[in-house]
């Protein structure tokens, strides 16, 4: 198995080092190629193999347990610490590796370089490539975990590259947290633009879609409630400013509150398990200046009059087609209305306002006109 990792999740580990224990075939673990490193629970992998190698230029180690998950006591982290080192110690004795040196890149986070982890009996092999490593473990003979002795024969063994599949492939990307905020601040999005223009069916579906994907990425990643309650509350800041303009402060707030929670969003053990900084800040600023201009516009579009319907013709102007007197025909928008005028009567080609809509019948008044100084004189 050639590895290349930062670490990851503890219980993940330990149920990866149970397979590798008990595997039927012996398990060789190569660090490769050079710059490649078994950081934190990689190290524990590497350990746990039959065959531990490492090619010139990569490094093993750095594997304190991190909390992922708020603050705890000192108690509870010195637990934490001995029940992972007893972890570690289960199988590097029975390996006939170096307990203490394996201990101190957990205690200590001490990492090693090929050289160093050679010297230290970390590691059994240096091999520059797959093939030299092969030729170097030809004829060795190795403990099995179950106590069986077997001798490997390795030397111009066929190698068969296996290739993550499409599943696997698709799970690794849903694995980045950066991607899963994306993807969910996208449907989230596309959710409201949904709600906002009821019928489109597109944007809710595909909103939908990419918000449960986001879940789903989001349910394989240690997540904080509390940051997830912040992002809930930042989008109800933001909807907030466009019903109780506050000059932008409760849209200042919902941004900030958003950045927050999506920068928070993933405890992960390592940097690489985090939402970064950069995502959190881009994606906060966007979705809060994006959300805040829909919401303004829906609902200023709520405030406005009427447009469809009689009740749009409520401040229209039209022209009397016969007297009103007081009832008779206008016509308003290229239509012909029957209207009433209850103050006085309006003559025929007298320019008319529309009042109030009374079913299908048009309360009127006359529309007066301002006369100039020389037409007065």
């Amino acid at each position: 198995m050639e590895l290349n990792t930062p670490g990851g999740l503890l219980d993940s580990t330990r149920s990866m080092v149970g397979d590798i224990l008990n595997s039927p075939s012996p398990v060789i673990f190569y660090v490769a190629p050079a710059g490649s490193r078994a950081g934190s629970a990689g190290f524990f992998l590497l350990e746990s193999a039959d065959i531990a190698a490492m090619a010139p230029g990569t490094n093993a180690g750095a594997a304190h347990p991190v909390v992922e998950m708020g603050k705890i006591d000192d108690t509870m982290k010195q637990k934490i610490l001995n029940d992972t080192l007893a972890f570690l110690r289960s199988y590097v004795s029975k390996r006939g590796r170096n307990v203490d040196a394996a201990q101190d890149a957990v205690q200590n986070s001490k990492s090693y370089t090929d050289q160093e982890a050679q010297q230290l009996h970390l590691i059994d092999v240096v091999a520059p490539d797959e093939r030299a490593l092969l030729d170097a473990i030809d004829g060795r003979q190795v403990k099995r975990f179950n106590g069986m002795t077997q001798t490997l024969r390795t030397r111009g063994a066929n190698l068969v590259e296996v290739e993550p599949t499409l599943r696997e492939e698709i799970m690794d990307r849903l694995m980045d947290p950066n991607l899963a905020v994306l993807i969910l601040l996208a449907g989230a999005l596309l959710i409201y633009m949904e709600f906002n223009t009821p019928g489109t069916i597109i944007p809710g579906a595909l909103g939908t879609l990419l918000v449960l994907v986001a879940l789903f990425s989001l349910n394989l990643l240690p997540v904080r409630y509390t940051s997830l309650a912040l992002i809930v509350g930042a989008i109800i800041l933001m909807v907030l400013e466009a019903k109780f303009p506050s000059h932008g402060i409760l849209a200042a707030t919902g941004t900030i509150a958003l950045v927050l929670g999506t920068l928070t969003l993933v405890a992960g053990p390592i940097p690489e398990m985090r939402v970064q900084l950069a995502t959190a800040i881009a994606t906060g600023l966007a979705f809060g200046l994006i959300t805040t201009f829909l919401v303004r516009i829906a609902w200023r579009a709520r405030q406005n009059k009427v447009m469809i319907g009689p009740e749009s013709l409520v401040g229209a102007v039209g022209v009397a087609q016969e007297q009103l007197s007081p009832r008779g025909q206008i016509l308003v928008h290229g239509e012909l209305w029957l209207a009433e005028s209850p103050e006085d009567p309006i003559a025929p080609g007298e320019t008319v306002r529309v009042r109030a809509v009374d079913g299908l019948k048009l309360l009127v008044e006359r529309v007066r006109q301002a006369v100039s100084a020389g037409a007065s004189h």
